[in-house]
């Protein structure tokens, strides 16, 4: 078997927490266990919102946990060429549309019934030529892109999934404010650095199958998923910045024991009230 390659790719927005310190200690021992490399990624493209002082705060919370990283710490500010040739790839194959809704003709359209979940129901997707002068996103035509490739699977540690991008509607992969979605790039990256094994929350389960039509439309190799179950706090919702979740970096600068803390979530022993539910709860 090849090496096993992951990472860990936070965004400099917030904080750290106890939930994206599980998720990193899960992706540093599945690659440490097998013998393989431990990657840290920096998805700061979001230039309204990623600070400097974060990336500080995320290393430093790391180093503070007992995780090592190997290689050079990659900041997709700095990869923003990869992602256009991808959306170039994309393009060429007529397989994007550009969408000029504003973000609350998005939420507006959205609101109506489109089944079980709200989609974008494709506003722009028809248009004879959008005026690209106004600001827009970048949108893939979902069932144009499915048509092309045909059925396709993916793997979430011994399950075998059938894909199911289409659930996911017209997806932006670039939007008005950034040159790349969390999609688009990840994909990219993730195919760039060699990523055989993708660690990460079950919140992320569903972007998976976009991410599978991705490699299949860009050629690019497909890794092994795993998903796990996310943290709640003692509310029972779920560790998130928005949520006020506890950051590692009050607990360290208060002097705890980082490299205990981590034993303790290796054991399934969560402080401040913290709990794992069921897969997928």
């Amino acid at each position: 078997m090849d090496p096993v390659v992951t990472r860990f790719a936070p965004s400099p927005t917030g904080r750290l927490h106890l939930g994206h310190a599980y998720s990193a200690i899960r992706a540093h021992d599945r690659a440490r266990a097998r013998g393989g490399r431990f990657l840290l990624r920096i998805e700061d493209i979001d230039g309204t919102r990623s600070r400097p002082e974060h990336i500080d705060a995320i290393l430093a919370d790391l180093a503070w946990l007992g995780l090592t990283w190997d290689g050079e710490v990659v900041r997709q500010s700095r990869r923003l060429d990869r992602y256009t040739a991808a959306l170039e790839r994309l393009r060429a194959m007529g397989l994007l549309y550009p969408c000029c809704c504003t973000r609350a003709e998005v939420a507006e359209a959205m609101s109506a019934p489109h089944g079980a979940f709200p989609l974008y129901p494709g506003t722009c997707r028809s248009l004879a030529a959008a005026d690209l002068s106004r600001p827009h996103a970048w949108r893939l035509d979902m069932a144009a892109a499915v048509a092309r490739v045909g059925p396709l699977v993916w793997r979430d540690g011994d399950r075998v999934i059938a894909a199911d991008p289409l659930a996911q509607g017209d997806v932006v992969l670039a939007r008005k404010d950034a040159p790349a979605s969390y999609h688009l790039a990840v994909t990219v990256d993730d195919a760039a650095q060699g990523v055989t094994d993708v660690v990460r929350g079950v919140d992320l389960f569903a972007a998976t199958h976009v991410h599978r039509l991705l490699q299949a439309l860009l050629g690019l190799p497909v890794p092994r998923w795993h998903h796990h179950a996310l943290l709640t706090g003692a509310d029972g919702e779920r560790l998130a910045k928005r949520h006020g979740a506890p950051a590692l970096a009050a607990l360290r600068e208060r002097g705890e024991d980082g490299r205990a803390l981590a034993e303790r979530l290796r054991a399934g022993d969560f402080p401040n009230g913290a709990a794992i539910p069921t897969f997928g709860a």
